[in-house]
């Protein structure tokens, strides 16, 4: 089973037998060969698969193999419809349990063919090619949906296009329809509290890829975006993420001598303290104290997920064909190309970023990791943790002494933030609020200005951010590293709304906001 497949929905796999004599000097490339000697899959289904479906949809084994055949067959009796139906085609949908196909057909006189498929007909008065071209319509006056509007979209089950509006936006889902010029009776506003946003945040473990080419994983989040490994990228590089939505751009990077390197993200992006433990959930980060040689030391990786093992040894020098790179910590942990730049984990404390090794996750092997400590020292970064602040790192033992700088006051004094709007609410680590009040606000053409102050030891985000046809993005940011945050902008006349996102700590904050 492919490797990347697995990752996808979660496994973890155990690392076994002894590590391969070969070093590999770098985890980025995806292109691995594939895995032998796997399990066999149970009746043609990834055991994977049936693991996975099994605690997800409650099922036994043997229901989860059982409604994933019958799910195969269903998929080639609706093809074969789609095909003889044509025009007269309206959609098809599996009961709850999986064991019932309806296809729904506008030609009574051909329900018989659905019958004779063994699936169960439904007459209905629409087409789903005429379900579609509806849809079409209201995708073309997209750009006229409030921020009220959720979405839309094909339901065959009623035979009609649903347009999701929140409570009190029935109206605005109507108006809509009209201007979308829709036939009568073809769609129907549906009241909703969804409220979809892009679901792009920043956790370690996780892909991403430079240039639109190699893959590498996330360390950990900082603020303003996260470290990885140096031999993933050179400054000017640009990322994406695992979902191939442009992410960032290497700021920094240091290859060989050291493997570290930064990337600052966009404003679609939103660094978490968390790493992504493969298995459905995350794992807080909550500092950065450094494990010493013995102790258990788990990495996260966007090819093998998590594996675990302990530090065998700290400040070793490999030598990679690319040169030799000094510093950093042997594990007896596993990892594949793919892997690089991910995070390592001692209970919840950071502790560095995957460098390169030998073997694999198949057999068993040696990996080396970059201390984060040091990294976020020579950049001078903050670690985003999941509840507070991250203790200043201790700078490496072979670092010169640091120089201390004299620390620079706060801008602005407390309660300095006025505006004619003024909100307050709590801010967390890893959690962002929308404002005014879960809402947006309408502004002319002109200057924004606004304000938030959060208490000392909480660092936060204020970002302005525009209502466009792509949905809500980020037009202006400011955070409160150095006291309140100051935003201005000049911005066109447009639907906007303010986002308060936390980076570390926990604790109230008052927003002030003004729009002429």
């Amino acid at each position: 089973m492919d490797r990347r497949r697995m990752t996808a929905i979660g496994v973890l796999v155990a690392a076994a037998g002894t590590a391969a004599a070969v070093t590999l000097p770098s985890f980025a490339g995806e292109n691995a060969a594939p895995r032998t000697g796997a399990s066999a899959a149970s009746d043609g289904v990834a055991p994977e698969v049936v693991d996975a479906l099994s605690r997800d949809l409650s099922l036994s084994p043997a229901q989860a193999v059982r409604r994933l055949k019958a799910e195969r067959r269903a998929a080639g009796t609706v093809g074969r419809l789609r095909t003889e139906l044509g025009a007269d085609y309206g959609g098809s949908w599996l009961s709850a349990d999986g064991a019932t196909l309806t296809v729904a057909v506008a030609d009574p006189a051909k329900a018989a063919r659905v019958t004779a498929a063994g699936a169960v007909p439904k007459r209905v008065d629409r087409g789903v090619r005429e379900l579609d071209a509806v849809k079409g319509r209201l995708d073309a006056v997209g750009r006229q949906a409030t921020p009220d509007i959720a979405g839309w979209y094909v339901d065959v089950t009623t035979n009609s296009v649903v347009v999701l509006a929140q409570p009190g936006a029935e109206a605005a889902g109507r108006r809509l329809a009209e201007a979308g010029g829709v036939p009568a009776g073809s769609v129907r506003v549906q009241t909703t509290r969804e409220a979809p946003r892009p679901l792009f945040d920043v956790r370690g473990g996780d892909a991403f890829f430079i240039n639109n080419a190699g893959r590498c994983s996330v360390g950990f989040s900082v603020v303003g975006g996260f470290v990885t490994a140096g031999h993933c990228g050179r400054p000017g590089d640009r990322t994406t993420g695992a979902n191939r939505v442009a992410q960032g751009t290497f700021t920094a990077s240091s290859f060989p001598g050291d493997d570290w390197a930064v990337v600052q993200v966009n404003g679609d992006w939103t660094p978490q303290g968390v790493v992504n433990d493969f298995n459905g959930g995350t794992v807080p980060v909550n500092g950065a104290t450094e494990a010493p040689v013995g102790a258990s030391v788990c990495r996260s990786g966007s090819t093998t997920g998590t594996h675990c093992g302990v530090i065998q040894a700290k400040n070793a020098t490999v030598n990679y064909p690319e040169g030799t790179v000094t510093g950093l910590t042997r594990t007896n942990v596993c990892a594949e190309p793919g892997d690089s730049g991910g995070a390592w984990l001692s209970g919840d404390q950071a502790q560095g970023v995957t460098s390169g090794g030998s073997g694999d996750c198949t057999q068993g092997g040696v990996t080396f990791f970059q201390p984060v400590t040091e990294i976020l020292q020579r950049n001078n970064l903050t670690l985003v943790t999941a509840n507070g602040p991250a203790a200043p790192a201790e700078p490496p033992a072979t670092a010169p002494p640091a120089t201390t700088a004299p620390s620079t006051p706060p801008v602005g004094d407390p309660g300095e933030c006025t505006g004619q709007v003024s909100r307050t609410g709590q801010v967390a680590a890893g959690r962002a609020q929308n404002q005014p009040d879960g809402r947006w606000f309408r502004a002319d053409a002109g200057t924004q200005e606004a304000c938030l102050e959060a208490p000392d030891g909480v660092l936060a985000a204020l970002e302005l951010q525009r209502f466009t046809a792509a949905g809500f993005r980020t037009v202006a940011r400011a955070d409160t590293t150095d006291g309140p945050a100051r935003l201005t902008a000049d911005t066109p006349a447009g639907v906007y709304r303010y986002r308060v996102v936390g980076l570390a700590g926990t604790g109230d904050y008052t927003l002030a906001f003004s729009a002429r």
